[in-house]
């Protein structure tokens, strides 16, 4: 594989195609935003318009939003079923339902073309430093194929299963991400109404039972997908049939804070 597309230029995929360049991918990148084509071209790849990228390139990586632009991008007018070449690797690294996920393989399917999930975990500061855990959820040839573009940004690489476990693994990394953050804030917040030292408090929780990777990365994640987030979870649950009472609450604290990075001296505030 030589020619990969990456489409959205964003937090996670800019970072992503200087990744890809340096491993030594001819990178073709559709970003909406002109702004940010200087940085794009800066790390070794190159701005192209979507059916040239569909055309030329091997796998493609989808770094957009929600469920409705993953859609356009790959089923709408113009999109990389029309356009893309028969046996290309569409990967949606974006977080969106499952179900979507496996509506789109099935058409995709059809005209020839391997359509699988590939979310990414660890947040901004792993993709900056090439260490992001990577979930893929499609079949195994497939996902064997993808593995050398995705160990370019990934640390870790771990093949889920089917079309779609993915972005269950990733519902379920989040889950538990938003739970741990926001008992983080809690605990914190106490201790510190009670004169206790944080910056030392917290060094010595990550040696603690309460270690979570949240408070180990404590001032370097934001809670602008956090809502987002647990929608999805809120919507999956609904769907199978079970209760998650403690996610419910969750996302109810996560309406309420803001989308910033949460930093030792916000407490109390």
């Amino acid at each position: 594989m030589k020619t990969v597309g990456l489409i959205g230029a964003g937090r996670m995929g800019m970072p992503i195609i200087g990744h890809l360049s340096r491993a030594g991918f001819r990178v073709l990148v559709s970003e909406r935003n002109p702004e940010r084509r200087a940085d794009i071209e800066s790390r070794g790849a190159i701005h192209a318009e979507l059916a040239t990228l569909a055309a030329e390139s091997e796998a493609i990586l989808i770094c957009v939003g929600y469920d409705s632009e993953v859609r356009e991008l790959i089923c709408g007018a113009g999109g990389l079923l029309d356009t893309a070449r028969p046996d290309t690797i569409i990967a949606v690294l974006s977080t969106i339902h499952p179900k979507t996920m496996q509506e789109l393989a099935k058409q995709a399917d059809a005209r020839g073309i391997h359509v699988v999930d590939s979310t990414v975990c660890r947040g901004g500061w792993a993709a900056d430093e090439g260490t992001l855990l990577s979930f893929v959820g499609g079949d195994k040839t497939v996902v064997d194929r993808l593995t050398p573009v995705l160990s370019a940004y990934s640390s870790d690489v771990v093949h889920s299963g089917g079309v779609g476990t993915a972005q269950v693994s990733k519902a379920a990394n989040n889950l538990i991400l938003w739970a741990c953050l926001v008992a983080n804030h809690e605990g914190l917040a106490l201790a510190q109404r009670y004169g206790v030292d944080i910056d030392a408090l917290r060094a010595a929780l990550m040696t603690s039972s309460a270690v979570n990777g949240a408070l180990g990365n404590w001032g370097k994640q934001s809670m602008a997908w956090a809502q987002d987030d647990m929608a999805i979870v809120a919507e999956m649950a609904e769907e199978c049939g079970i209760s998650l009472p403690q996610s419910g609450l969750v996302r109810e604290i996560c309406r309420t804070l803001k989308p910033r990075r949460y930093k030792l001296e916000d407490y109390g505030k």
